[in-house]
């Protein structure tokens, strides 16, 4: 078997040595199925447009519900039985609600809410609540954002950050990529002079299911400009969200 690699979905992807073919003894292990540029393509989703519409929720409504319905058959339920009887369309329309974030663009939520303000002192809004998907297992992960940004002649309306987590947690996430893609979000829509971003979350897949930790928490942390390249800035910034 070959080297696993990582696409930005978090699986490795194994390369897999094909069967050998006569009169050749073997052939060179197969191309992988992800190109090189994917994983900073998946960096770069804040710019794409969104993917679903109101529309595509009602027609794709009938179809999510009945996979539902094929999903409590696979489980040993009967979906006729009278408790679950309104479970998949309930299911169905859960489900485009947590994801919701695919409706939804940056410039949908700044919106005119970028003013000119000289103000050149840190920014932090903090314990910013979040409810996120993980795409490994469907399962939640929800916890606080805290976020800090260094203006640059331009601030953004305060309300503005929480609705950019909520775009980006209301996705299928890793919450590797979710403190990357909130980070970068506020890094091209201000151009400030540094953004840090810090998550810290409980995991669904790990307290219910697997290791089964109760405890546990994943924190993880994206810092851009000064935050990254100055100690003492992205000092204060953490002390500040720590007090």
């Amino acid at each position: 078997m070959g080297a696993a690699r990582a696409p930005c979905n978090g699986y490795a992807l194994e390369e897999k040595q094909q069967q050998p073919l006569p009169p050749a003894p073997s052939r060179a292990l197969e191309k992988p199925r992800y190109s090189q540029g994917t994983s900073s393509q998946c960096l770069d989703n804040w710019k794409e447009e969104r993917t679903r519409s109101e529309e595509d929720n009602e027609m794709n409504l009938p179809s999510l519900a009945a996979a539902y319905t094929t999903i409590l058959r696979s489980l040993g339920e009967d979906p006729e039985r009278q408790g679950l009887l309104r479970t998949p369309w309930r299911a169905a329309t859960a489900m485009q609600f947590f994801t919701k974030g695919y409706q939804e663009t940056i410039s949908d939520v700044l919106n005119d809410a970028i003013f000119d303000e000289d103000h050149d002192e840190m920014v932090i809004v903090k314990d910013i609540d979040m409810f996120s998907l993980c795409e490994h297992h469907l399962v939640p992960f929800v916890g606080k954002v805290h976020i800090g940004y260094l203006p640059n002649k331009q601030v953004l309306g305060l309300s503005k950050l929480a609705r950019i987590v909520e775009i980006y947690s209301r996705r299928l996430q890793v919450q590797e990529r979710l403190t990357k893609q909130i980070a970068v979000a506020i890094t091209e829509a201000l151009q400030p002079t540094g953004v840090g971003v810090v998550i810290e979350a409980t995991h669904m897949c790990m307290v219910m299911r697997g290791v089964q930790k109760m405890n546990s928490k994943t924190v993880t942390s994206t810092m851009l400009g000064v935050f990254r390249e100055d100690a003492k800035t992205r000092e204060e910034f953490l002390t500040l969200i720590r007090s």
